[in-house]
């Protein structure tokens, strides 16, 4: 005889001389179709105990077990092992109660045989999910399975799937997701059955399911649940962002305020409107005051965010909103292009001002940092 590949390989990396092979059925199916007392132990002893239950029920896998449990016994003794085979049995509910039993019967066994190494045969998942329960008893060296491609194949889906359902439902990472929306949009479309308004109902089921989507498809409520933590940092973050973004809702309002009314006449075309040099740049003159107090609102709460949590990224949080201050000369003198028709020569001395300003910054800041951060990475 000879031993199965991975059995081998982990007896070889053990230490363990003395063996023992112990044949798991958890929901005691032995005991309760044939009535034979557990555990039972040794070779003979679980072979007939095996062709009692095959001839009780043909088509139960545990009698497969033990006769695989015994032919390990046998291939283990063969090589030279000093090793010794059993059969356990939980209770029919399994659960806590039937690990116990398990745990008990091993317990037994090895006050008459010191083995210092177990080897487990079970046929599918829930017969192992008391190895752990085992290992508290005695060293588990190997696990081998015992089931029909077929049966194991089903019996993992099974597992896999039951898994899947457990976290759907327990876990609120996923429920809120998996059951949240869908419960949403049961609770809605209901109640526009009993109201009549399908058509409504139709349309905000439409929209709840498409937003669900894009949040999760660009994880959008992570990235909020970052920006929105509760803590010191987390409130900054997210007080500077609302605030930056009403400030930039707000520059659309303020650029079309600022665009004069002579140049928006009625006997005037949209298009030639909203292609005129001078309304583009009275518009943009009115936006960007507010535009760029929104931003640096932003990237201000990031910075001091970064700072509380101690992080050197906040060189370049710094970089950030030393870049949008140079920028403006540039973007207010396009504007005055487009209003008076000045030279596009007229942009070359602020873009060359605020290049020369963010090169000199960033050298700065990032020899300071690091000289100040020995060794450490920095988080650019």
């Amino acid at each position: 005889m000879s031993l199965s590949g991975k059995l081998e390989k982990d007896v070889k990396a053990t230490t363990a001389n003395k063996l023992l092979v112990i044949c798991i059925d958890r929901d005691d199916d032995l005991g309760r179709k044939t009535g034979i007392p557990t555990p039972v132990v040794g070779r003979d002893a679980c072979i007939e105990a095996a062709q009692r239950l095959a001839l009780e029920d043909p088509e139960d896998a545990d009698s497969n077990s033990i006769f695989f449990a015994v032919k390990t016994y046998e291939d283990l003794v063969s090589k030279g092992y000093n090793a010794q085979v059993i059969t356990v049995t939980g209770v029919e509910n399994r659960g806590v109660q039937a690990d116990e039993k398990v745990a008990s019967q091993i317990k037994s066994v090895l006050k008459k045989f010191s083995a210092n190494g177990a080897v487990i045969v079970s046929d599918g998942e829930d017969d192992e999910m008391v190895i752990p329960v085992i290992q508290n008893v005695i060293p588990v060296i190997s696990v081998q399975r015992v089931v029909m491609q077929v049966s194991r194949t089903i019996e993992h889906s099974y597992a896999v799937f039951g898994k899947f359902l457990k976290l759907v439902m327990y876990n609120p990472k996923y429920s809120k997701f998996f059951l949240g929306v869908p419960g949403i949009l049961l609770l809605i479309g209901g109640i526009g059955a009993v109201t009549g308004y399908n058509a409504e109902i139709f349309a905000v089921l439409v929209t709840i399911l498409g937003g669900a989507f894009l949040i999760r498809a660009f994880d959008i409520d992570k990235v909020w649940a970052n920006w929105a933590k509760p803590t010191p940092e987390g409130f900054i973050r997210m007080f500077t962002l609302i605030t930056g973004l009403i400030l930039i809702a707000a520059s659309i309002p303020a650029g079309i305020a600022t665009v004069s009314t002579e140049n928006i006449s009625s006997d005037v075309g949209f298009v030639n409107i909203i292609t005129d040099n001078v309304v583009i740049g009275e518009f943009v003159s009115g936006m960007i005051p507010f535009l760029w107090i929104g931003l640096g609102t932003i990237f201000i709460g990031i910075l001091f965010s970064n700072w509380l949590n101690r992080k050197l990224r906040h060189i370049t949080d710094i970089l950030r909103i030393i870049v949008l201050v140079a920028l403006y000369p540039t973007v207010y003198q396009f504007t005055n292009i487009l209003m008076y028709e000045e030279s596009s020569f007229s942009l070359i001395l602020p873009l060359v001002v605020g290049f020369v300003i963010t090169f000199a910054s960033a050298t700065l800041l990032i020899r300071r940092y690091k000289k100040k951060k020995d060794g450490n990475e920095l988080e650019l």
